[in-house]
């Protein structure tokens, strides 16, 4: 009687280590509040939004004072937040380096004063507030231990491969069975 392990199954739809999955998630995030930002009534003041510079009073959702680098850095972030999800290793880089700049964001938004020439993104406390727990949130994801490692996840993920292709790990049978069972 053939066993079937669902080899087929995890080739066809390999699932995905949480570590991928949270940067995918950060980046699809980080381009939609990208893209948000150059809308008109999702951005109040839109009228008034500049390209740099705490003149622009453009707020995304009313809240967040926005203006056009703030929103392209925003866009960038979401793009090399989906590109960099492809494997593990640099959707943990992503995750720790997003959210280290997160935080130096943060920390710049606290130390330049909100009306001053050196804003030029621009920032206010909501921002602040903003960057600096998605910073830690983002870092935070980016360290902590998921339930499978990378390199079991490929692991297995090879191991599938070998049994759906019928290609045996010395000692088992095309089918993943121990010999002798």
């Amino acid at each position: 009687m053939v066993q079937s392990h669902g080899a087929h199954a995890s080739v066809a739809s390999p699932s995905m280590p949480a570590i991928q999955t949270a940067a995918r998630i950060v980046g699809a995030v980080f381009l939609l509040l990208g893209i948000l930002g150059f809308i008109p009534g999702v951005t109040t003041g839109y009228d008034t939004m500049q390209f740099a510079g705490h003149e622009s009073q453009a707020m995304l959702f009313g809240v967040f004072q926005v203006s056009i680098l703030h929103n392209i850095i925003h866009l960038l972030l979401g793009v090399i937040g989906l590109s960099m999800a492809r494997s593990g290793a640099a959707a943990k880089s992503f995750l720790i380096g997003g959210g280290v700049i997160l935080l130096a964001l943060a920390l710049y938004g606290t130390v330049v004063g909100q009306t001053s020439t050196a804003n030029i993104f621009p920032t206010n406390g909501a921002d602040n507030w903003l960057h600096l727990i998605a910073g830690l949130g983002m870092i935070l994801l980016g360290i902590l231990p998921a339930g499978r490692n990378e390199r079991t996840s490929e692991r297995d993920e090879r191991a599938s491969e070998r049994e759906y292709r019928g290609q045996a790990s010395p000692g088992q049978t095309p089918r993943g069975q121990a010999y002798g069972h």
